[in-house]
C-alpha cells in the first residue's frame, strides 16, 4: 500500500504500524528536530536551546549514554543562541558510535554530508538506498541514497538520522541570519529505545522515566526546558553531566582500552588528538 506524506512534513514521514497511516517524523515521541524541538517519551513537546559549540547529554542510563553537539548563531536581540544538533555520540557496552554532519555552504541533497564512525574507525556506506553496514549487533543502513540513515542495536535502540539545512525561507521567517557561507547543516533525529531503566535521565531521557512530571510551562507558545548545567558535558564523548547514569567504568578497564580508540580528545595537560587517553 502506497502512502503520501502529509503536506506539513518537511522532514519526511513514516508509517505508523498501529494506525497504518503516515505521520511526520518530527511529530513522534523521541523526535529531536529543528531548533531543537523535542517530543518527549511522554508525548509532550518542548524546546531545549543549550548553547552553541557546547555538548549536552540527551540520554543517560546504566547501559547507554547519548550526547549531542550543538552549533548555532547568536541573535543580538535575544538572550540565547539559535541552536541545532550537529552531531551525536552514542556510548553503549564498550563501544562508541559517532553520527555527524559536515559544514556546508550551499545545500545539495545529492551530496552526502554524513560522517559516521564506530570505535574510532570510519564507517563507509555506498550511496545506494538500502546499503547496509554491520558489526556484531550494530547495523547501519541508508534510508535514502544520501544524508539519511537508520542505526539499530538489537534490544537497545533504533535511531533515524537525517541531515537537513537551514533554508533561506527558514532563516527569513525566524530571523536566523543564515548566510551563503554556511547553511548550518544539522541532524533531524528520531529515537526509539527498547531497554531503558526507571532511572534514565538526560534532556530527552528523563521524559521516559515512569515518575517524570514535565518541568516545562504547558500552554506556552514555545515551552522551554531549562537546566543547561545539569545536562552539559565536558566533551562529546564524556559521560560526565550532572545527571549521568552511564556505567562509564567499562571504558577504563584494561581489556576495553585495547579496543577503544576515541577519534578526538583534549586533555587538561594540553595534549590531544586521535588515540589519546586522558587520565584523572
Amino acid at each position: 500500500m502506497e502512502h503520501a506524506c502529509p503536506g506539513a512534513c518537511p522532514g519526511g514521514c513514516e508509517v505508523d504500524c498501529v494506525t497504518c497511516k503516515p505521520v511526520c517524523r518530527c511529530e513522534r515521541p523521541g523526535a529531536v528536530c529543528q531548533d531543537p524541538r523535542f517530543i518527549g517519551g511522554d508525548g509532550i513537546t518542548f524546546y531545549f536551546h543549550g548553547k552553541k559549540d557546547k555538548d549536552f547529554c540527551l540520554i543517560s542510563d546504566s547501559n547507554i549514554h547519548i550526547n549531542a553537539h550543538f552549533i548555532g548563531r547568536r541573535n543580538e536581540n535575544m538572550k540565547r543562541d539559535f541552536t541545532w544538533v550537529q552531531s551525536i555520540a552514542i556510548l553503549f557496552d564498550k563501544h562508541q558510535l559517532f553520527i555527524g554532519t559536515l559544514k556546508t555552504s550551499t545545500w545539495d541533497d545529492s551530496v552526502d554530508r554524513l560522517v559516521l564512525s564506530f570505535d574510532g574507525e570510519p564507517v563507509n556506506l555506498p550511496e545506494i538506498e538500502g546499503s547496509r553496514w554491520q558489526s556484531t549487533n550494530l547495523s547501519i543502513s541508508r534510508a535514502a541514497e544520501t544524508n539519511n540513515v537508520i542505526v539499530e542495536v538489537e534490544g537497545k535502540f533504533k535511531i533515524t538520522a537525517k541531515v537537513v539545512p537551514i533554508t533561506e525561507e527558514d532563516s527569513r521567517i525566524h530571523n536566523y541570519g543564515i548566510t551563503k557561507e554556511d547553511c548550518f547543516a544539522h541532524l533531524d533525529l528520531g529515537f526509539k529505545f527498547y531497554s531503558l531503566s526507571d532511572e534514565v535521565n538526560g534532556v530527552l531521557g528523563q521524559t521516559y522515566s515512569p515518575g517524570y512530571v514535565t518541568r516545562v510551562k504547558m500552554g506556552a507558545h514555545m515551552p522551554v526546558m531549562g537546566g543547561d548545567r545539569d545536562f552539559e558535558t565536558s566533551s562529546l564523548f564524556a559521560a560526565d553531566c550532572a545527571v549521568a547514569r552511564f556505567n562509564s567504568a567499562v571504558f577504563y578497564d584494561k581489556e576495553s582500552m585495547k579496543i577503544l580508540e576515541l577519534p578526538s580528545l583534549n586533555c587538561d595537560s594540553g595534549i590531544g588528538g586521535k588515540g589519546v587517553v586522558c587520565k584523572r
